[in-house]
């Protein structure tokens, strides 16, 4: 996904997708790959992070995918349901990518009346509707900045090795894009495709709770040093010791949102009206809506030291220089103060934002504010936590109890049982 800062990558996703969780599954037909038995423990399964939010503007995992399996890049996203991989089906459309495209094979195609495949059209239109038994499952995805994907819903086994010390197999449903209009088609990508985890039925997470192999948990570990660590299941959730907020569902969307919020700077309160608040780890800046970043802008710019001076710099849209450059945003973090953001759905969490968790310095050696206005790229009154303010942070997205929850974490550290990338 493009690493541009003025389009958030999974939102851009999630505004189009909007994948109903509601599809029922339970008497849905497996497809082929390894199926957990009856009774068999769900486990999890934890992956290697890689990337940065500057100057690589996202963080991918590297997933098995095909038999044999091979490997792929992927832009993780919670800001949306459907993965997907660029392919060659072959490709009307696709940008290059670091591994050859994937290819499907015709038994591999997912069947337009499969319950799957409902659920993905009436996730992105509203409709569902199949001219033959034999119709295969087409989708198009359109974005907020006019790009589009257009592909086929296919099915193939993805290969982890659990903390149990086994290895699945299992065959989960993907999109397989072949007619891409994003970004440049001249330019590298960083990513083979998307990995969508948000909370739909479609979802690469849902489909692993139903195989049985994982409970329906995801969590990231974003370092500030670049990497960090994606895991499934619950098996490495600091229960007693993170701080937790109850999922707040929308009917119209389908995203991870901790609900409402107000907004602290400095240890007072901005007097703006409560914020809707949504984590999605495809973003990789903060985005508040114009009441809220104007109001954040100003206490910020109220609050500096006459040591920085506001200069223009590419990278981002508010900058400030110091006498000499910075080298990092340890160098510049004692000018600034925490942002603070108080959720109100049910007990009161906080979340702290220190400097380091919405600054950035560029190569130029400026400190730039990595909280940007969403208004001004069609997110409304909606406020994104993106990557940049999840780093250094575990970040739990609890869909079995509902809740997402966030701690303080050494994030260049992958738990003990290694990774799960085969």
């Amino acid at each position: 996904m493009a690493a541009g800062w003025a389009h958030p990558t999974g939102f851009a996703l999630l505004v189009v997708l909007l994948l109903a969780a509601a599809a029922a599954r339970a008497d849905r037909p497996e497809r082929g790959g390894l199926s957990v038995t009856a009774g068999a423990e769900e486990s999890s399964a934890v992956f290697p992070l890689y990337g940065d939010v500057y100057p690589h503007g996202l963080y991918y995992v590297a997933m098995s995918i095909g038999n044999p399996p091979r490997p792929y890049f992927l832009d993780v996203d919670t800001g949306s349901d459907l993965t997907w991989l660029q392919c060659d089906a072959p490709c009307v459309s696709c940008s290059k990518v670091p591994h050859p495209l994937y290819r499907p094979t015709k038994n591999k195609l997912v069947p337009c009346v499969d319950q799957m495949c409902a659920a993905l059209h009436g996730g992105l239109t509203g409709r569902h509707k199949c001219d033959s038994p034999k119709q295969q499952c087409d989708y198009e995805i359109k974005y907020a900045d006019q790009g589009s994907s257009l592909g086929v819903l296919v099915t193939d086994s993805f290969a982890l090795r659990l903390a149990n010390s086994s290895i699945v197999r299992p065959g989960l449903a993907f999109g397989c894009g072949y007619d891409q209009q994003v970004g440049s088609s001249t330019e590298v990508s960083a990513t083979d495709g998307v990995l969508g985890l948000g909370s739909g039925s479609v979802s690469l997470l849902s489909q692993l709770k139903e195989h049985g192999i994982t409970k329906n948990v995801v969590g990231h570990c974003l370092s500030t040093r670049g990497g960090g660590f994606l895991f499934f299941g619950d098996d490495i959730v600091p229960y007693s010791r993170a701080t937790w907020a109850p999922m707040a569902r929308s009917t119209s969307r389908n995203y991870y949102s901790p609900g409402s919020a107000n907004l602290y700077f400095g240890g007072r309160s901005l007097g703006v009206r409560p914020m809707e608040v949504v984590f999605d780890s495809g973003s990789s800046f903060t985005y508040f809506s114009a009441q809220p970043y104007q109001a954040l802008v100003a206490a910020i710019k109220g609050d500096l030291s006459k040591n920085l001076k506001e200069v223009p710099d590419h990278s981002l849209p508010l900058c400030w220089k110091g006498k000499r450059p910075f080298k990092s945003v340890l160098d510049v973090k004692k000018e600034f103060k925490s942002v603070v953001l108080s959720f109100s759905n049910g007990k009161k969490a906080l979340m702290e934002i220190p400097p380091e968790n919405y600054l950035i310095v560029t190569k130029y050696g400026n400190a730039c504010l990595g909280i940007l206005n969403g208004s001004e790229v069609g997110l409304k009154d909606l406020n994104i936590v993106g990557d940049i303010t999840m780093q250094d942070q575990m970040v739990i997205y609890d869909n079995e109890r509902g809740q997402i929850g966030w701690i303080r974490a050494p994030c260049d550290r992958i738990p003990k049982f290694g990774s799960s990338f085969l």
